[in-house]
């Protein structure tokens, strides 16, 4: 018989140490509408109650910020009709739960080429950050219209005007100059990348970021995700001898 979340989470508190960043690509809602016959708009439906059980068992966990990959750029190139789901969907998450992250003190911060977004759609952004903004317990990074490539060319450019202007020099550009132009500055990087369906893939996911994350790839598909699946993945986290390029003193 599998261990219930709680014992599970009890493990992770004996072991100690939790990744204080968890970064998730969140893969499969499609493959799972077709297993059922379902359009695929009903899996980023069924989804949302996987983002839920993440966010929750992240506060439970102890982390201190949860990166979801919820919309790539190159997503922009579905269907009209799936890309008009989606966006109702950001709509719908942003009415049912921002009362819920407020009162668990999560504050959301959605991260992308935000001007591509409808306007509904980016009404609803501007209000769910602005409601949670003075949450404590955890910080919910949302990944929409989101590219790691765009985000490093912009990151580029941006120290290039600074250069261009007089108010950088070269010399001056070290990578946390460069990290204080993601879309993360301030945040540590990701300790833990998690990717459902089983994939091993990045999908142009904080390519910079996860330089030095563990990366835990599993099979189930993203609307079967429970707190139990991402318990597993902190165990397994808490089990890895990380040594960032240096010699482990353990023989």
């Amino acid at each position: 018989m599998s261990p219930s979340a709680e014992e599970l989470l009890g493990r992770i508190r004996i072991n100690g140490a939790v990744p204080a960043h968890v970064a998730v690509i969140m893969d499969g809602n499609g493959r799972w509408a077709h297993q059922r016959l379902l359009p695929r708009s009903a899996g980023h439906q069924a989804g949302m109650s996987a983002v839920r059980e993440c966010v929750e068992g992240c506060r439970q966990a102890g982390v201190d910020v949860l990166t979801l990959f919820a919309f790539s750029q190159e997503n922009w190139q579905r269907p009209a009709a799936e890309i008009d789901a989606l966006m109702a969907l950001l709509e719908e998450y942003v009415a049912k739960e921002s009362a819920e992250l407020c009162e668990q003190g999560v504050t959301v911060r959605v991260l992308g080429e935000l001007d591509r977004l409808t306007g509904p759609a980016r009404a609803a952004v501007d209000a769910i950050q602005e409601e949670t903004s003075e949450g404590a317990s955890l910080i919910l990074n949302i990944c929409l219209s989101y590219g790691s490539r765009a985000e490093l060319v912009r990151a580029a450019r941006v120290l290039a005007e600074a250069v261009a202007d007089g108010r950088l020099t070269p010399a001056d550009i070290d990578e946390a100059a460069f990290a204080a132009q993601l879309y993360t500055a301030g945040l540590p990087d990701p300790d833990l990348l998690i990717r459902t369906s089983g994939e091993h893939r990045l999908s142009n996911f904080l390519l910079w970021q996860v330089a030095y994350a563990e990366i835990h790839v599993m099979p189930v598909l993203w609307p079967d995700f429970t707190r139990r699946h991402l318990f597993e993945a902190i165990l397994d986290f808490q089990r890895r001898d990380r040594r960032f390029g240096r010699v482990s003193t353990t023989p």
